[in-house]
């Protein structure tokens, strides 16, 4: 009997883009899914990491994830659901409401849990795909790794390696296909240009090779990039992408999930496009002639449908008055502005560029307090600091 699995990540619910907030855009994104799984009969729906944008997410966020769940699941009685938590999930967070999961076909991995003797708990990562008691197939379901997720190694690379490895042991001989998830960034994948949220997932760690994943494996189901893409020319190792941009160096890539059907040891990959509703426009030129590419925009008034702009003007000089001049050209234009970058010339023995103050501009404070705790530490802020800074800046903001 073929097996029909949909394959998605990066979902980022919560993400704000610029200061706007992207609930309808993600809503409709959700709304497709839920038609999408129904229209395929899809068998297992694979969540590859990332569902949420922060690790503390708001109330509305949660809400949304779990009434597709609940949507999801009651449209589809026999659908199997599988997350695994990715770099911007609180893991335990992600697995807190696993007993109500059960009973919706739900299974979560956040944490790598061991036994009582220390060991890691290989059979709760192995999860299995089809009928209580009688599975079709066996799914690694692996969660983002961190430092002491993984056996003793030399390094990261190869101690991810070595998990894979001992989980595909486990299953390799009762017969079945084996899928296999994991969040992480694989070498020969694609890195969208200037992503702070792609590029600091592995903080100086080495990437993983492909060949962590058993050539036998039917499919690998990545999460972390948000670039559509198979890796290393291996058709059966891919990434689904985010399903709507999340930065502007992300606004020409596809977009949509990845159905996946698995017949016995043959397998057919099929990428199902969708199209975001809010596009991402970038407008470029020197200062003088910058207002007459605004000019060419088109008119009408903005709403919450309407494009995400981006504009870049090249100055010989500061221009204190800029913004306020971009922002009397756009009026009558639909579109709402999201980033101003000023490109001044760098001087000789400058030591930070433009790109690099604009790169900071565009982090969120958690991910440069982050950043820091690593480089000092050479691990990841403990949970409960991540939680007391998320608290400061809400109090802050409010």
């Amino acid at each position: 009997m073929a097996l029909k699995i949909l394959h998605t990540a990066d979902w980022h619910l919560g993400q704000t883009f610029y200061g706007y907030e992207r609930h309808t855009e993600h809503t409709l994104f959700l709304d497709w899914l839920c038609h999408e799984l129904s229209a395929r009969q899809a068998d297992v729906l694979l969540i590859a990491g990332d569902v949420f944008d922060s690790p503390n997410p708001s109330a509305a966020s949660q809400q949304m994830f779990y009434r597709f769940l609940r949507r999801a699941t009651e449209e589809n009685p026999s659908l199997q659901v599988v997350v695994i938590a990715g770099n911007h999930d609180s893991a335990a967070r992600l697995e807190a409401p696993d007993p109500l999961f059960k009973d919706m076909h739900v299974e979560v991995r956040g944490l790598v849990r061991r036994t009582s003797d220390g060991a890691i708990d290989l059979d709760r990562l192995v999860v299995p795909l089809g009928p209580a008691g009688c599975p079709e197939a066996y799914c690694l379901a692996v969660p983002y790794l961190r430092q002491g997720d993984y056996p003793p190694a030399e390094n990261y690379a190869q101690g991810v390696a070595s998990l894979y490895s001992a989980l595909y042991e486990k299953v390799a001989g009762l017969g079945k296909p084996v899928v296999a998830m994991g969040h992480l960034q694989a070498t020969g994948a694609e890195v969208s240009e200037n992503d702070r949220s792609e590029r600091t997932i592995i903080g100086g760690l080495e990437c993983v090779s492909p060949e962590a994943f058993a050539a036998s494996i039917c499919y690998t189901a990545l999460g972390h990039l948000h670039r559509a893409q198979r890796v290393s020319g291996r058709d059966n190792v891919r990434y689904a992408g985010a399903p709507i941009p999340m930065s502007f160096a992300e606004k020409n890539n596809r977009h949509g999930v990845v159905c996946v059907t698995v017949d016995g040891r043959s397998t057919a990959i099929e990428l199902l496009p969708f199209d975001p509703p809010v596009s991402l426009v970038s407008v470029s030129g020197a200062a003088d002639d910058i207002e007459a590419a605004i000019d060419r925009l088109p008119a009408g008034e903005a709403d919450a449908w309407s494009p995400y702009l981006e504009v870049k003007v090249a100055l010989s000089r500061p221009e204190p008055s800029l913004r306020q001049r971009i922002e009397s050209a756009l009026v009558g234009k639909r579109v709402r502005l999201a980033r101003l970058v000023p490109d001044l010339p760098r001087r000789e023995g400058d030591v930070a560029s433009v790109s690099f103050v604009e790169e900071g501009r565009q982090a969120a404070p958690l991910e440069i307090a982050n950043d820091y705790y690593k480089k000092m530490f050479n691990t990841e802020m403990p949970a409960d600091m991540t939680a007391l800074f998320q608290e400061i800046m809400r109090e802050v903001n409010a």
